[in-house]
């Protein structure tokens, strides 16, 4: 009793040093707490009991978008401060602006148009009103899916003077014999690989718009279709292969099963080349020997590999002979990770990139561009050198700034290629991007339940990652290609990898037989 009397003459103290302004607050706080549990009160008093009156009641049943809770106080908008004033910033509501204003491709999305009728004019007949204008709004719909079945009628004939019976034959299909129009073909391909959607899901998506196949099916129709790409892909790999500067990585996938029933772990080793192609090929292991596979022993005169730290890229280029270009990023990142010990560590490795920025935003090609990184990068480089030279004096080797300075210390000569080659980015964060799609899909297929399995997610995303590199839409790249693709000289088949294909058949691309049903 004695304690709750202390605690009270506590509260009471502090409600007595309170300002003006203060008390006003703490008193519009306690009363919308008391409106909030009253309105919650009198709810739960309807759902027990029933409301009195109910009959009598305009809304006799409290709908779902009746919030519980009273509304709120609208609180004040974000401000900004602004000479001898505060200034109010304008909220947007996102989900809500500009309803009139059209937000998509006219050319590509289908529209319904729905005339809504004016309740005004109800009753009325034509010689009662004028139409006078005409407004415009605009809402974004679904379907749960939009799947088509294609059905050729084909009539069998009979000659009356030849008495010959002929029917003429089913339209070509991607796969001979198969049931798969080439356009759901491209779009399984898509599904799964753009939007990282499993078979299974897929399938589920399927049934529920009342197609009944298989996911051995869907599986078997996506390998095979992949195969047929598999050639592109090749010619593709030759030409990033033939270039002068690479840049390779490595990502980690889980693929092929193990004795203890678990996945085994594997690898893709992005490449990336000077006409924005990437190939992601497939590697059992991490082994060095990997890259003298892939890039073979007689690289391109002049070639420059650029990659981050990892061993196997300076073993290549030592037995090679080539230039071996290293990241920034990787550099910059590992001070960041020790920014507790050196805040500062990054300073210099930052202003470069403002510099690199300067480049792209004046568009600065050729000597231009090599004068302006000898005039302002390379003075930043030198100084961040001198800096890590200092640096060393007094830090244990496991502390995290000394591991970053010896990183940084060690590929001094890899970090400052670029200075001198135009054509050597200052990191491998183009290669970076690129390679985002094999985490996404571990995101959601997690695994590949085979090598071969892998080995085909590689050569997908090969051409669907160029495709968006080249800004073209996958969906309409594959329905093109699965289809000439049966059709085109092996001898010309760099002309179907998307860099190429945007050159000579974006402009006239083949079709399914339902694009012309759409566009009719």
């Amino acid at each position: 009793m004695q304690k709750a009397t202390s605690t009270r003459t506590e509260d009471t103290t502090d409600i007595a040093s309170l300002s003006v302004p203060q008390m006003i607050t703490l008193v519009q706080s306690e009363d919308a707490k008391i409106q909030t549990l009253k309105h919650q009160l009198d709810w739960f008093k309807r759902q027990l009991f029933g409301a009195p009156g109910a009959a009598a009641r305009s809304d006799p049943e409290l709908y779902l978008g009746e919030m519980i809770s009273p509304p709120s106080t609208p609180t004040a908008p974000p401000s900004r401060t602004v000479t001898a004033h505060t200034r109010r910033v304008a909220q947007r509501d996102l989900t809500t602006d500009s309803e009139a204003v059209p937000f998509f491709d006219e050319s590509r999305v289908p529209i319904q148009t729905i005339h809504v009728p004016d309740a005004a004019t109800a009753g009325l007949t034509e010689d009662q009103f004028e139409v006078i204008g005409e407004k415009v709004s605009y809402r974004l719909a679904q379907r749960p899916g939009s799947f088509v079945v294609l059905k050729y009628l084909r009539p069998v004939t009979k000659r009356r003077d030849t008495q010959v019976i002929s029917c003429p034959p089913a339209p070509i299909s991607v796969i001979e014999g198969g049931r798969a129009d080439v356009s759901f073909a491209a779009g399984l391909l898509v599904d799964k690989f753009v939007y990282h959607l499993p078979l299974y899901r897929l399938n589920q998506r399927l049934a529920d718009n009342g197609i009944t196949v298989s996911r051995p099916w869907l599986t078997q129709l996506s390998q095979k279709n992949i195969a047929l790409l598999e050639p592109i892909h090749d010619a593709q790999f030759d030409v990033i292969r033939g270039g002068r500067v690479i840049a390779m990585d490595e990502t980690p996938i889980k693929a092929g099963r193990r004795g203890d029933g678990k996945m085994k772990v594997e690898y893709f080793g992005p490449v990336y080349g000077e006409h924005d192609e990437v190939c992601f090929p497939f590697f059992p292991s991490r082994a060095h020997a990997n890259v003298i596979n892939l890039l073979g022993l007689s690289p391109a005169e002049g070639s420059v590999l650029l990659s981050d730290g990892y061993g196997a890229y300076a073993s290549y280029a030592k037995k090679t002979g080539l230039t071996h270009a290293q990241c920034w990023a990787h550099t910059r990142r590992g001070f960041f990770e020790a920014q507790a010990a050196a805040p500062e560590g990054a300073r210099e490795a930052l202003e470069l990139y403002v510099v690199e920025e300067q480049i792209r935003e004046g568009k600065l090609t050729g000597e231009n561009k090599r004068l302006h990184r000898l005039t302002h990068s390379k003075p930043q480089v030198e100084r961040f050198f001198d800096w890590i030279d200092r640096q060393f004096q007094g830090l244990l080797p496991s502390n995290p700034f000394t591991k970053a300075l010896a990183y940084a210390r060690e590929r001094r000569l890899g970090l400052e290629v670029f200075l001198t080659d135009l054509d050597v980015p200052i990191d491998t964060n183009h290669l970076e991007r690129a390679l985002r799609v094999i985490p996404m899909g571990r995101k959601n297929w997690n695994f590949c339940w085979t090598e071969l399995g892998a080995k085909h997610v590689g050569i997908v995303q090969s051409l669907i990652v160029t495709c968006r590199l080249h800004g073209i839409d996958p969906y309409t790249y594959l329905v093109d290609v699965l289809q000439r693709v049966g059709q085109h000289p092996s001898s010309r088949v760099a002309e179907l990898t998307p860099r190429q294909w945007k050159q000579h058949f974006a402009e006239n691309p083949l079709r399914s037989d339902l694009y012309a049903i759409d566009a009719g």
